[in-house]
């Protein structure tokens, strides 16, 4: 084939999928994803925003991200669960590795999209579309949630075309189609075009796609800086980027959670960075590597970010140093606020093979390698019985009670 073909896999409302299925596994009558329902927050207290809605939800105005006592306002029947990242995690697992069964070629973005790359399993299938639709299909059957598969030529037009018409549906958005299909649309629409350039574009009498595709770039440049060059180019279908599955040489490994409910003590915010530390310390040694650099993230309610980092001597893909050391830069940045997001980044990554100095003074060396072995040991439970088989107690039981 001389032009690729992109899929871009992305899961229907994925949080509340995933919630309603644990439910119906566990004996409920009630499917979440046919009741007007969310996830996020606290049922009883209802703080919090929401983080995933159902379609019947959406009917009410209800939006992702916003305050759940908003939405309890907009429907007072509205259902609410509180978020399991655990169940995510593990869902997220499974659907991956079964998408990677049927082509290698996969690109994780998030915890429930990716893209693939058609064109090695192109000889096995009629067409793209009816490649995308028995994926659609099995995955239903397989998982009990759906997916949307959107087709492109272009990574960012199939991101695009996932994003029309839902649930559990396939679309194409070819670059010869973007003129039918994409410039009609409200610029809103457009992938990573937010409110503040909507509005901005707005007041330029850009009000579609098309308007924004057929653009002087000097003047979106002089408003929106290098943003809106790049949202042109959306607009018309320029992306050369290709599908790049995960690679040998990660330049960092990291993991980020936007709060439920915002964390106002440190006990709350230790617990979340045990669980980042958890998946972070998992995916390095997956990968064999260690890291040479530890840094954390906070995000308060007021959208202000901050972050800090330390170098970690000798490297490591310890769950218990990372721990520590993002404990620590919490304690050098947490002002008191509270916290909308956690998040731990490892960086200056080694190949496990590497060799690496020690100080004549490094007593913690026997230690961490008693660490190494214990880290294996959970990797190879998880990976055989699921993320859930095993915890550590105090994610079970809360340090305070």
């Amino acid at each position: 084939m001389s032009n690729p073909i992109i899929f871009h896999i992305d899961v229907n409302s994925a949080y509340l999928s995933w919630s309603a299925l644990a439910q119906l596994e566990a004996g409920s009558e009630t499917d979440l994803r046919l009741i007007p329902s969310i996830v996020g927050g606290d049922m009883s207290t209802r703080h919090g925003v929401v983080l995933a809605k159902s379609i019947p939800a959406k009917a009410y105005g209800i939006t992702t991200g916003e305050p759940v006592i908003n939405a309890f306002r907009k429907c007072p029947c509205l259902v609410s669960v509180a978020p399991d990242h655990m169940l995510y995690s593990e869902r997220s697992r499974q659907l991956m590795e079964y998408l990677k069964s049927i082509c290698p070629d996969i690109e994780q973005v998030s915890i429930d999209e990716c893209y693939m790359d058609y064109s090695p399993i192109a000889a096995n299938y009629a067409s793209p579309e009816a490649a995308a639709a028995l994926i659609k299909d099995t995955v239903y059957e397989k998982f009990g949630f759906t997916v949307n598969v959107g087709i492109s030529d272009r990574k960012v037009l199939a991101k695009m075309a996932s994003d029309f018409k839902k649930p559990n549906l396939v679309h194409t958005l070819y670059s010869r189609e973007i003129r039918e299909k994409l410039w009609p649309l409200p610029v809103s629409r457009l992938f990573l075009c937010g409110r503040s350039s909507v509005e901005t574009l707005k007041k330029l009498g850009i009000l579609t796609v098309g308007d924004l595709a057929q653009a002087d770039t000097a003047i979106l440049a002089s408003h929106l800086k290098s943003h809106g060059l790049m949202l042109w180019n959306y607009a018309n279908g320029l992306d050369d980027s290709a599908v790049y599955p995960e690679p040998a040489e990660a330049k960092c490994i990291g993991n980020s959670t936007t709060l439920a409910e915002d964390a106002l003590t440190r006990d709350a915010a230790a617990r979340v960075l045990l669980e980042l530390a958890e998946s972070v310390g998992r995916r390095l040694r997956s990968s064999h590597c260690r890291a040479g650099l530890v840094c954390t993230e906070i995000k308060y309610s007021t959208f202000k970010s901050v972050s800090h980092q330390s170098i970690l001597d000798p490297p490591s893909a310890s769950t218990d140093i990372i721990y520590r050391t993002a404990c620590a830069l919490f304690d050098e940045l947490w002002n008191g606020s509270p916290i909308r997001l956690l998040g731990i980044r490892t960086g200056k990554l080694a190949e496990e093979g590497e060799p690496v100095q020690l100080s004549l003074f490094d007593y913690a060396a026997p230690i961490s390698e008693k660490q190494q072995k214990l880290d294996a040991a959970l990797d190879q439970i998880r990976e055989k019985y699921g993320d859930n088989a095993i915890k550590r107690g105090s994610l079970i039981t809360p340090p305070h009670q």
